[in-house]
């Protein structure tokens, strides 16, 4: 019935940056509807990922924090730093999705309208555990 959170990595290849190591993906219409909202703050290299969006509120919402819109070719079409609770964005007919980032992370980034973006998936490997077949077969290998 629910399904697990999805998350990526948002690099800025113009700028050679990172915004964000752990972006949850909204792309469900609860997903999309609730954002984040409930919530009191961003962790620093987090955020959401509405898809699809062009325009956002900020309606009940409890904290501050950046927007990125970019368009399907994950090209940033526009941004908005430091946006408070209570606002409306109003749509950017260029845009396909919507990334919201803790406060500062645009300027940190220096990401601005133009510059391209890299949206993955990103899972780190678990090293085997020791007793596992797997890793006796990694140790096999390694010997020969």
């Amino acid at each position: 019935m629910f399904r697990k959170d999805r998350h990526v990595f948002v690099y800025n290849k113009t700028k050679e940056t990172f915004l964000a190591f752990r972006v949850r993906v909204a792309d469900s219409i609860m997903g999309r509807l609730i954002g984040l909202l409930g919530k009191r703050s961003l962790k620093p290299d987090s955020g959401v990922w509405i898809v699809p969006s062009n325009a956002i509120h900020t309606i009940g919402m409890l904290f501050t924090f950046d927007a990125v819109m970019i368009d399907k070719d994950f090209k940033v079409v526009g941004v908005r730093e430091l946006v408070r609770p209570f606002r409306i964005l109003w749509p950017n007919f260029r845009a396909e999705s919507v990334i919201e980032l803790p406060a500062h992370t645009i300027f940190r980034s220096r990401t601005e309208i133009g510059d391209q973006f890299v949206i993955e998936r990103y899972e780190a490997k678990k090293p085997p555990r020791p007793d596992s077949a797997e890793a006796s077969v990694q140790v096999a290998q390694a010997t020969t």
